[in-house]
């Protein structure tokens, strides 16, 4: 159990300011489990607390974990150069719970993507020593042959890596289409493997991290949702 006075919930929940959290308690904007509370200098207990602001609901969480289906267009960055940030595409909350991606998909790659306010998790995430598979579907530019797939399977020496790097699957899925399953999580690595075993990725697509599919969680492009405890259990799991 731990309790915080109102103004600093509403501050670490992403509502602005502490200033501006007094400002929204004390005009009456704020409900704490359906009651209205005027006092920023109340003391609540965060234990399954459901706040209202602006007659919505937020249930409070000490750190925010999410599942983004990510469109084209947006880059995975705090302070994008030539698109919109994915950031764009969450409530304006998250930006002041200083929320940032788990790694990064390309402007033009589509599917799952993880952001948090969680460091510890984002570095776990991010850590090349988890080995957590990532299932990508790639449009290639030429038509998917034998060769191609066991090039994939077998390793392709990419520029500046010390050794081959290998997919762990490569599915052909069409005659331009591939399922493939990577661990590694380099910079452009499905692109730059597929460019050095003779072919092109002309689109790119994440369905998948881990256990956790994008399609059991009902996004659409652009959409995005909570993960729970059960959810993010699937992350470890291949």
């Amino acid at each position: 159990m731990s309790k915080l006075s109102l103004d600093r919930i509403l501050q670490s929940q992403g509502f602005g300011t502490r200033k501006y959290c007094r400002t929204l308690i004390e005009d009456g904007e704020v409900a704490v489990n359906g009651t209205v509370i005027d006092n920023y200098k109340s003391t609540i207990d965060t234990d399954g607390l459901v706040l209202t602001v602006f007659d919505e609901e937020w249930r409070y969480r000490q750190h925010v974990y999410i599942a983004l289906y990510k469109p084209t267009g947006y880059e995975c960055s705090r302070k994008p150069s030539h698109h919109p940030g994915v950031l764009k595409l969450l409530p304006e909350q998250f930006t002041w719970r200083d929320v940032q991606p788990v790694g990064r998909l390309d402007h033009d790659t589509t599917g799952l993507l993880l952001i948090s306010d969680d460091g510890p998790f984002i570095h776990a995430q991010s850590s090349p020593k988890r080995h957590v598979p990532k299932v990508y579907q790639a449009t290639t530019a030429e038509p998917v042959t034998d060769a191609l797939v066991a090039q994939m399977l077998s390793g392709v020496q990419l520029h500046d890596e010390p050794a081959p790097l290998a997919a762990l699957v490569c599915a052909p899925k069409g005659e331009h289409q591939l399922e493939i399953v990577l661990e590694q999580g380099k910079y452009h690595q499905v692109k730059r493997m597929l460019a050095a075993a003779g072919n092109h990725c002309n689109a790119l697509h994440r369905s998948a991290i881990g256990g956790l599919q994008l399609a059991d969680l009902g996004l659409k492009e652009g959409e995005w949702c909570y993960l729970e405890e059960e959810q993010l259990g699937l992350l470890a799991a291949g």
